[in-house]
């Protein structure tokens, strides 16, 4: 695990909108030794939130990113912030089934680590569309 990933993913943390959870989450993550930062930003209708990890994935995409090559979780409290499943579903489309996902709390502890297929096996993908 990487040291600028876990800086990123908890400076991003201290700015997500959470007013309503009060669960705040930080995501980091490295395509092409660029690192890309997204935290999740909620919303007075519920379903309308984002999750950390897909603003981390759609600023690598904006900035011309197709691969994750390693991602960092931050969450709050003690037990590791594993990835929802819809953002599991992200990560496999710019993952590889070895990518490692990093689950650490706010004083950058590593709590996790799993890769995408222990998260997400047998998962569906752009593979499967030819």
């Amino acid at each position: 695990m990487n040291n600028d990933l876990v800086r990123a993913a908890l400076e991003v943390q201290s700015r997500a909108y959470a007013p309503y959870s009060n669960f705040h989450v930080g995501a980091a993550l490295r395509c092409e030794g660029t690192v890309y930062a997204g935290c999740n930003v909620e919303n007075a209708a519920y379903p309308l939130g984002t999750c950390a990890e897909g603003g981390a994935i759609s600023l690598m995409v904006a900035s011309g990113g197709r691969r994750i090559e390693e991602i960092v979780i931050v969450g709050d409290g003690d037990q590791p912030c594993t990835p929802c499943g819809g953002c599991r579903q992200k990560l496999r489309e710019f993952g590889l089934p070895d990518l490692k996902i990093h689950m650490i709390n706010r004083q950058g502890d590593l709590l996790m680590t799993r890769t995408l297929v222990q998260l997400l096996p047998d998962a569906f993908g752009p593979d499967h569309l030819g």
